[in-house]
């Protein structure tokens, strides 16, 4: 694990001043601060940052080849690296390190660009070919590991994170047109980021640049659509499903330095231990992180897990206080506003993990891959009903029904507004506007229609819903896992290397991902069971506690501190003068929003979170304001 960054000017004859890459170099220090380097090339200068993994005496980067002929700088890990090794050491090549970063420049120098085909692992490149004078930049199949890029008017730059494009000196500025997806979802699907003209390059995506032949971008994997009939009995699904994982775990254990284990206590994390356990053939590490709150506290869970996998397990319990003093710092590391509350807590579990360990296991994918979300099975019925009952129901008496819902009991208004009979059964309506952050009705009241305003928020999921084959529970599945697997990959990624720390997904080995997309629908929900294939594969290895628990998600108690002891933060970042001078919203319907969830007429946690994170980006994004004096502001940060 690394972080890569780098400036390629279009003028062959022109140079890149040394202080912008020493600068690019320096704010992803925490992304490497084992190793640094510089290489330049005339117009090209490579930036790196190393987190020693594998070959931690060798493998610095930048790295040339043996010709000299082409340059790497490279963030991720190749876990096919051996068995590459192998095979290219039999076809001539010669070796100077061990480490995986010299895989790729020998798989690049039989293959070129194609090279992305052979690597299995999560990775995000930049190679400089001296011989063409071409630029390749390169992701992961699933976008384990980020990459962004900005052009400017002579040259190009990129990095693993967005501050070190600014930090070479591109203007900051409010991408303005996003703000109806971010309202919606919470989050930027597709290339588009927060900043304008500073875009992703999306997973499983390579591109080019070349002074000849301009900027060429190819997909070179796409999730596999799903299959169209079953494959054996769920039992043998299952033995085959837990041969495949025991394998990919194997191999995610490939590492010079100690490997641990995030672990949650739930059924993805517990597996993966007990697996690290078998095949890794020593004690691990565990680590968790609870709130005060019993109600979003899993640590007497992870206690039950960690007993059965046998790990040396440790914790942490965060407070209120604790959770916002750090929230500036790590928005910043996000370099966008923080769609999940949960990454905070993440970061802290990551910090107590660096105290003995540089690498850990993670369960993130899993519930997009077996389907393990409530919202799955909740919309797969729904769709189901609304597609056999919702004919019956005359359109007046749908309309009927909409408008009398305010006058139903509390918990009767929720079920019905949210149900096929006052839902029309299509996608955007019962799965992307059902769970919208803002729904439309508030997202309307809350942002000022202008004319980049006004751009469908759900465009991109629903072309990707309307892209993949199957039944609704496989779209939503195959929909999730382009964009909102992505965003919670990249939270993942920046909080654990705000603390120093790699973090390795296991589910989302590439290999596992295209035999669990054709498993069919039935293997993964079954009535109101989730993860049906995951749980009868780890059935044996799981305390039955945690095997049939209730699915949490983390949840963090955002409502009740909003309405009570940080109270404060809304009235300066949700009410304030700076915030309602910036124009982008409402500030009569924000109001409201306020007022309702503090008399507890509604809760709307989540909605004031995207509001809190939505100033606190402007502030340290485009006001320029450091995170420590936001963080010092008098009593801001301080519970009531």
């Amino acid at each position: 694990m690394c972080g890569i960054a780098g400036i390629i000017k279009f003028d062959p004859l022109a140079s890149v001043a040394p202080e912008r890459l020493h600068r690019m170099r320096d704010v992803l220090q925490h992304r490497g601060p084992d190793g640094a380097g510089i290489w330049t090339d005339g117009p090209v200068s490579l930036v790196h940052r190393r987190l020693s993994i594998v070959d931690l005496a060798a493998g610095a980067q930048p790295m040339l080849n043996a010709s000299r002929s082409t340059c790497i700088v490279f963030n991720g890990e190749i876990y096919n690296h051996p068995e590459l090794k192998r095979e290219l050491e039999q076809r001539g090549h010669v070796y100077s390190t061990r480490c995986d970063t010299e895989t790729i420049l020998h798989v690049y120098d039989e293959a070129g660009e194609r090279c992305v085909e052979q690597l299995r692992g999560m990775f995000a490149f930049a190679i400089w070919d001296r011989d063409a004078r071409r630029l390749m930049l390169a992701r992961d199949r699933l976008g384990i590991k980020p990459l962004y890029y900005a052009f400017g008017d002579d040259e190009i730059l990129f990095a693993s994170e967005i501050k070190a494009i600014l930090a070479a000196g591109f203007r900051p500025a409010l991408n303005r047109a996003i703000l109806p997806e971010y309202l919606a979802t919470g989050f930027v699907s597709g290339e588009e980021t927060f900043f304008r003209g500073i875009r992703k390059l999306l997973p499983g995506r390579t591109m080019t640049w070349s002074a000849d032949g301009g900027v060429q971008e190819r997909r070179y994997w796409s999730i596999p659509q799903p299959a169209r009939s079953a494959s054996g009995t769920l039992a043998e699904q299952a033995a085959d499903l837990r041969e495949r994982l025991a394998e990919v775990v194997r191999g995610h254990l490939m590492s010079d330095v100690p490997v641990g284990l995030f672990l949650s206590g739930g059924i993805d994390s517990t597996g993966l231990g007990m697996l690290m356990a078998k095949v890794g053939g020593q004690q691990i590490d565990s680590f968790s992180v609870g709130f005060p709150n019993r109600e979003a506290n899993e640590l007497d869970y992870a206690r039950i897990a960690a007993d059965a996998i046998g790990s040396n397990h440790h914790e942490i319990t965060i407070t209120g206080d604790q959770f916002f003093a750090e929230l500036p710092r790590l928005l910043w590391h996000e370099d966008e506003p923080i769609a999940f509350s949960s990454s905070v807590p993440l970061y802290f579990v990551s910090a107590l993990a660096r105290e003995r360990v540089k690498v850990v296991l993670t369960g993130e994918g899993a519930d997009e891959l077996f389907g393990g979300y409530n919202r799955y099975r909740v919309t797969a019925l729904n769709y189901r009903l609304g597609s056999i009952f919702g004919q019956s129901v005359p359109a007046g008496a749908r309309s009927l029904l909409r408008r009398r819902i305010a006058s139903l009991p509390p918990r009767l208004r929720r079920f019905v507004g949210r149900s096929f009979l006052a839902m029309e059964a299509d996608a955007r309506t019962m799965f992307f506007e059902n769970f919208a952050v803002f729904p439309a009705k508030i997202r309307d009241e809350v942002l000022p229609q202008r004319g980049d305003d006004s751009r469908d928020p759900f465009a991109q999921l629903l072309r990707s819903f309307e892209g993949t084959d199957g039944t609704m529970l496989d779209r939503m599945m195959h929909t999730d896992m382009q964009a909102y697997l992505v965003e919670l990959l990249m939270k993942q990624d920046q909080m654990s290397m705000a603390a120093s720390v790699e973090s390795r997904v296991p589910f989302l080995d590439h290999e596992l991902v295209e035999h669990v997309t054709q498993l069919p629908p039935s293997s993964k929900v079954r009535g109101w069971q989730t993860k049906v294939v995951l749980r009868e594969a780890l059935g044996d290895l799981i305390p039955k506690k945690i095997r049939y628990r209730r699915k949490m998600g983390f949840p963090v108690p955002l409502g009740h501190w909003f309405r009570g002891p940080f109270g404060g933060i809304i009235d300066e970042l949700v009410l304030g003068a700076r915030t309602a001078e910036r124009g982008l919203l409402d500030a009569a319907a924000v109001r409201r929003l306020v007022e309702e969830h503090r008399s507890g007429r509604a809760d709307h946690g989540a909605r004031l979170w995207a509001l809190v994170n939505l100033e606190l980006w402007n502030r340290l994004m485009i006001d320029g304001e450091d995170h420590q004096s936001i963080a010092a502001a008098a009593g801001l940060w301080k519970a009531a």
